[in-house]
Order: structure tokens, then sequence, then C-alpha cells
């Protein structure tokens, strides 16, 4: 599906659908939305708010077949004008382009947005178009019977010229990021019979966009990341240590994204229950959502250095597999004593934070699907935040909330880690399930041996659903994207 920009009237472009908005309570169309009611002989105030009722609730769309002009007309409901933001012009478009998925038309349809009276363009168009990529998206890879794509073009009408301008850099910019969360989508919702730690190696050279180094065991044993390799030990797939570059010249700071990349997870010698292990194929919905982020900022091409490094490997019971009661030193040279090999994320996240501590960064943000405890404490709405610093959490959260995420910051306070304290070792790896979020990420804080900026994000209840969220996606959700592009850009 092509997605564009046309400095035309909404009646002027050559399209089969035409979708225009409405805020709850309307009953005199106003904007384009009055032009286009006008122009088809008051069949929305009349027709579709007088005779059908159409009251304009968010996410509710009326669909009409109109003869005039063998155009039809789709009205979306915006919901209450003060309770509108710019993330539902996003679930709005989603949710108007899965209804139009299985639709003839060639060239579909013109979302008026952009010059939403008292909004900005950029960020109308940006939505507009992140949300377009999110609705057309679905993982048919293994379906025999795969659904035909025929929706061929999304129009964005606006036709003042100021506004255009923006709008067509905000729509640009956001095809940009939806691509990026689709692909980080695709990567996640991979069986991981077919993505294990070298092909994920394999992607990231060939999609990152950027200048990508792989590492295999004995250069990651010689850097000293024993923590990291001894979650791997059990596998049959050997462990690679991704590291992707994105360069410019004079740039304002640098920045490392670390995204935890464990391809299965099995629990190790504590295994999971069956059950348990269904879905992760999704634990390393973090490595994704780094992966995705350095092909997109590549593109953007951002005055920020970014390093993207990913630990990836498999957590695997076997005769060769790590041991609770193990003592392992990691790279900072602090050792850790395995209390429950299924605490294994934040062991690998030791060594590679530490090895993006060594690159000399102003800052390192790590995503990682970390603890079922962050799932119990915020459920599937809100992602888990913590850091070693206020200033750039707060700022994290801001951002992505404006990118249409949530985050939600847990305490870190050092009595947490309490549970963590080894009789034989300088630290276990975990301590119990009361506060495992928090302790988790207090384990992580002692790998900041420079006392870098850090923020540590845990998406385990937010990177796969059993159940479609706002805008209609179920299973991997490529949580984490959008902020960490808008967080880099910004």
């Amino acid at each position: 599906m092509q997605i564009k920009i046309e400095k035309k009237s909404i009646l002027d472009i050559d399209a089969d659908v035409i979708v225009v908005n409405l805020f709850e309570g309307v009953t005199t169309p106003v904007g384009v939305t009055g032009i286009v009611d006008k122009e088809f002989n008051n069949v929305i105030s009349e027709f579709i708010i007088g005779k059908e009722k159409f009251e304009g609730k968010f996410g509710k769309i009326y669909k009409l077949p109109l003869v005039c002009k063998n155009k039809k007309l789709f009205v979306a409901g915006l919901g209450k004008s003060d309770e509108f933001n710019y993330v539902k012009i996003r679930d709005i478009t989603a949710k108007v382009v899965r209804s139009l998925g299985d639709t003839d038309e060639k060239v579909v349809s013109i979302l008026h947005g952009a010059g939403i009276a008292g909004l900005c363009p950029f960020r109308c168009a940006k939505m507009i178009a992140e949300g377009a990529l999110s609705g057309i998206y679905s993982f048919d890879k293994y379906k025999s019977d795969k659904e035909e794509l025929k929706l061929k073009e999304f129009i964005i009408a606006e036709i003042d010229d100021e506004k255009f301008e923006k709008a067509q850099k905000g729509m640009e910019e956001g095809i940009k990021t939806g691509e990026a969360v689709n692909r980080a989508r695709d990567l996640i919702n991979e069986s991981s019979q077919y993505l294990y730690p070298e092909t994920l190696a394999e992607y990231a050279v060939e999609n990152s966009g950027v200048k990508t180094t792989i590492y295999g065991s004995e250069k990651v044993k010689e850097m000293g990341m024993n923590a990291f390799l001894a979650v791997g030990q059990g596998s049959v797939h050997t462990p690679k240590l991704i590291h992707m570059e994105y360069k410019c010249e004079n740039p304002k700071k640098k920045i490392a994204i670390v995204g935890k990349g464990i391809t299965f997870d099995a629990g190790g010698l504590d295994l999971k229950p069956p059950s348990s292990m269904l879905t992760m194929r999704d634990d390393m919905s973090g490595a994704a959502a780094v992966i995705s982020t350095m092909r997109a900022i590549s593109e953007i091409k951002p005055d920020v250095e970014v390093h993207a490094i990913v630990a990836a490997c498999e957590n695997m019971p076997s005769g060769s597999a790590y041991k609770p009661g193990d003592v392992i030193i990691a790279k900072t040279g602090r050792s850790i004593e395995i209390d429950n090999t299924d605490a294994e994320g934040r062991v690998t996240l030791a060594d590679a934070l530490a090895y993006a501590e060594e690159l000399g960064v102003d800052e390192i943000i790590d995503i990682a699907t970390l603890t079922g405890a962050c799932m119990v404490a915020l459920g599937t709405v809100a992602s888990g935040i913590m850091g070693n610093n206020e200033e750039k959490i707060k700022e994290f959260i801001e951002t992505a909330k404006e990118a249409g995420e949530k985050f939600w910051q847990l305490p870190m306070d050092e009595e947490y880690g309490d549970t963590l304290k080894s009789d034989i070792a300088d630290t276990k790896n975990t301590g119990g399930r009361m506060g495992g979020a928090s302790a988790a990420g207090v384990f992580l804080s002692k790998f900041i041996t420079k006392n870098t900026p850090w923020i540590h994000l845990d998406i385990a209840g937010t990177a796969f659903l059993d159940k479609a969220n706002s805008e209609g996606i179920k299973n991997a959700t490529g949580v984490g994207v959008r902020s960490l592009i808008k967080y880099i850009i910004k």
C-alpha cells in the first residue's frame, strides 16, 4: 500500500472512498466534513446523523455506498473533542484501514486530518501514516490461504500550502516509523524454529541499514562476557553479539540502545511450564525493537550517534546448560550466583550494558521483556521504566506519551536489592517474586559502573498480546520502537 499526500481539495482527488471525521455530539458538520456534506446533498447531517443517529463515538465508523460520482463515504467517529489527542488519529486510521482491508478498490482512502483545527499538521499526518501501516499489518507467512493485499493507495488531502509542507514531512517520518514497527512485529511473530541467534544476526546485517558487526562465541569470551555466554551454552545455537552503529558528523550526543535478545526461553534447567513456553519466541522483543529502530534512524538521519547492542542467545535445558548455584564472573568482574536459570535476561543484559558503557556513550537505554512481576504490576496497558537518572526517565515518559506508548515509573530503591544478596558471590540473579521488577532493575544497575545515565524499559506485559489493542493488533505489538525513534530524533 502506498501512502501519499496531495495538495488538493478532498473532493478533487481521484479515490473510491472518502473518509471524513466527526466529533461526538456534532449535529452540523463543519470544515472539510461540512464541505463533503454539502457536496453530497447533506447526507451526513440529514441522513447519517439525523436519521441514522450516528453520534461520532470514538472508533465507530459509518459506511455509506454513494451513487453520486461512484464514491463511497466513510464517517469516522473521533469521540469527544475535549478528550481528543494525536494518538487517537493513529488508532482511528488503523480502524479505517482494517475496515477497508478486503475491499476491491485500487485507490482507496482519503483521511483528512493533517489540518484538523488547532492541531499540528506534522503530527497529524505522522499519526495518519503510522495508523495506516498498522491497520494493514498482518502476519500470515505460514498460512496457506493468504489474504490478497487489495488496498493500493491511502491519500491524505491538504490544500493549504503551509500545512501541506508540514504534513508531508510528518507523513514521511510516520511511514518510516510505521514500517519500523511492522518490521519489529514480523521479527517477534516469527517462529523460533527459524529465528535463532545466527539468523537474527544475519537479519540485522541485512536489514538494520547501518554498519553491523557480529561477534561469535570466541570473540565474546575474549571480551570477558561470561554471563552472556553462560545463558546460551545450553543451546545448539551459538550466541551472537550484535553491534549496530549509526554515525554522523558532529553528533549532539551519543546514545546506546540495548535490546534483550533471547530468541527462545525455555527457562533453562529451571524449566518453564509448557503453557508458559508457547509464546516465548517473543523474548527477543527488545532486540527486535532496537534493530528496527536502527533502520528508521538510518533513514531519518538525526544528528545523534546511535549504537544498538543485542546479546542474542537461547535459554535451553541440556547437559551443557548453566545450572542453579553456578557462579559466573560478568564482564565488569562482578560475580553472579545463579539462583534461577529462568531469570536469564538480566544475566545477558549485565554484559551487554557493560559493553555499551565501554563505548563512551552519553546515555544508555535497555529494552527487555524482563519480568513477570512487571506484567503483574502493570498488566498489558503500560510498560515499566526505571533508571539512575530522574530527568532522563521523565523525558522518556513524556516523549513516549507523544508517540502513543505508556510507560510507568517503578521504584528502584536499594532495599529492593536486599533479596539479591548472596553468601558466595557479589549478587544473586533473582531473589523471589516480591518486588521482582524493581529487584531486576537494581540488579542491572550494578553493571553500570561509570554512572552513565541509564534507562531500563520492562516490556514484559506489552510486547505480546492475547487480545487486540486499540490499533487492532494482536500478538507482537512492536512496543518501544515509536518511543525510541522519537526520543532519539527529539
